[in-house]
């Protein structure tokens, strides 16, 4: 059986998600995109260009304090391979969160553990608050 080669589909939609977070240079909530197209794209679009880029390697997901998931750009993801050592960091006065990247937190577990995915999330004051 052969194997289907997934192929990246550009919209105008992806583009402008991807802009935005660069733009932002903090985590957004699908909220956050809602408002940023002011209802011209509609959120089920939303909802699936986030998960698109997801799957490309180019977002990954942080779930926040409140369970609420937040989407941030991956620098070091290489497709559907999300390697997030880096720290989260959410600040409790402006609510926003950042990846902190260039550090990680060690996790040890009993070697009948196999991990698949790691989250790191921080809380606490950020430099813009303080």
């Amino acid at each position: 059986m052969e194997k289907k080669i997934k192929r990246e589909r550009n919209s105008l939609t992806k583009s402008e998600i991807l802009s935005l977070l660069s733009l932002k240079k903090i985590a957004l909530t699908h909220k956050d995109f809602q408002e940023f197209f002011n209802n011209k794209v509609d959120r089920v679009t939303i909802y699936r260009a986030l998960d698109r880029l997801v799957e490309e390697g180019k977002l990954h997901k942080i779930a926040n304090l409140e369970g609420g998931i937040q989407y941030a750009l991956c620098s070091t993801c290489e497709n559907e391979h999300h390697q997030h050592d880096h720290i989260h960091f959410s600040c409790n006065n402006c609510h926003e969160t950042t990846c902190i990247e260039n550090t990680s937190a060690k996790i040890n577990l009993p070697k009948e553990y196999k991990i698949l995915d790691k989250q790191i999330l921080v809380t606490g004051i950020c430099p813009n608050c303080i």
